[in-house]
């Protein structure tokens, strides 16, 4: 005897009532642990975001971000002080590796969108030649850097980095001088001369006790210093005469 299959039981959910071009849906609903999952993630978006973008300021990932590079830029000043804004400092800086690739993180976080990743000029100019259009030596660099050029087309940067900072930026840029960028900006400005291998700071002799600096004569004479002289030899006791030898009575 032949049996119907419609009359064994089937596990099959139900179809729902409606159908499109003959298709038919079965009637599946979302279980219950997922659909309150659903409702908490909405509830914490409503208090998450008015927390991370409305509260004390610090908390998102970009902020933390710069607090972190912030506190990892003083460690690393920590181990050569507060630099000196002059001339030598940035020959000597130029001229470290080490310090010159912390310039590099500074210009790439600050200057490449107007000079290029490499210094090769985008709307600002072309760093790697040997024209420039402010600079006449190497403590030009770090004057334009702190009080900008063009009329504020060059943006200063005195109150928006730490002194370390526009120096080792600036020592960065005097090293891109020579090198050779992928898409090079025409030249612009005039040619200068080479940075100095090594510029001697400037010292204060002291004038040695018992140096007199002689004034010029009518200012055209330049000062000369004079040796004291010795003093005199003291001239020996004079000998005391022998006393008289007296006659026999």
């Amino acid at each position: 005897m032949k049996t119907e299959a419609s009359n064994f039981p089937t596990n099959e959910p139900p179809l729902v009532g409606h159908a499109f071009d003959g298709i038919q849906e079965y009637d599946n609903p979302l279980p219950g642990w997922w659909k309150w999952l659903f409702v908490a993630s909405v509830i914490f978006s409503l208090l998450y975001l008015p927390y991370r973008h409305l509260g004390a300021p610090g908390r998102t990932v970009s902020e933390r971000f710069a607090v972190a590079q912030a506190e990892n830029m003083r460690l690393q000043f920590a181990q050569i002080g507060e630099l000196k804004a002059d001339a030598p400092t940035l020959v000597r800086m130029m001229n470290d590796k080490g310090w010159v690739k912390v310039g590099e993180s500074v210009f790439r976080s600050n200057c490449a969108s107007c000079h290029g990743t490499d210094g090769g000029g985008a709307v600002g100019p072309n760093l790697t030649d040997e024209n420039f259009k402010n600079v006449q030596e190497i403590g030009d660099i770090l004057r334009i850097v702190q009080v900008g050029a063009g009329a504020g087309a060059m943006t200063a940067w005195q109150n928006r980095l730490l002194l370390n900072e526009q120096i080792l930026v600036s020592s960065y840029v005097a090293s891109l001088r020579g090198s050779t960028p992928a898409k090079p900006k025409g030249a612009e400005g005039n040619v200068i001369p080479p940075w100095p291998a090594e510029v001697p700071e400037e010292a204060s002799p002291e004038v040695a006790e018992g140096d007199v600096a002689a004034a010029p004569a009518g200012g055209d004479t330049p000062a000369a210093t004079s040796t004291p002289e010795p003093a005199p030899t003291p001239k020996p006791a004079p000998t005391p005469e022998p006393a008289p030898t007296p006659e026999p009575a």
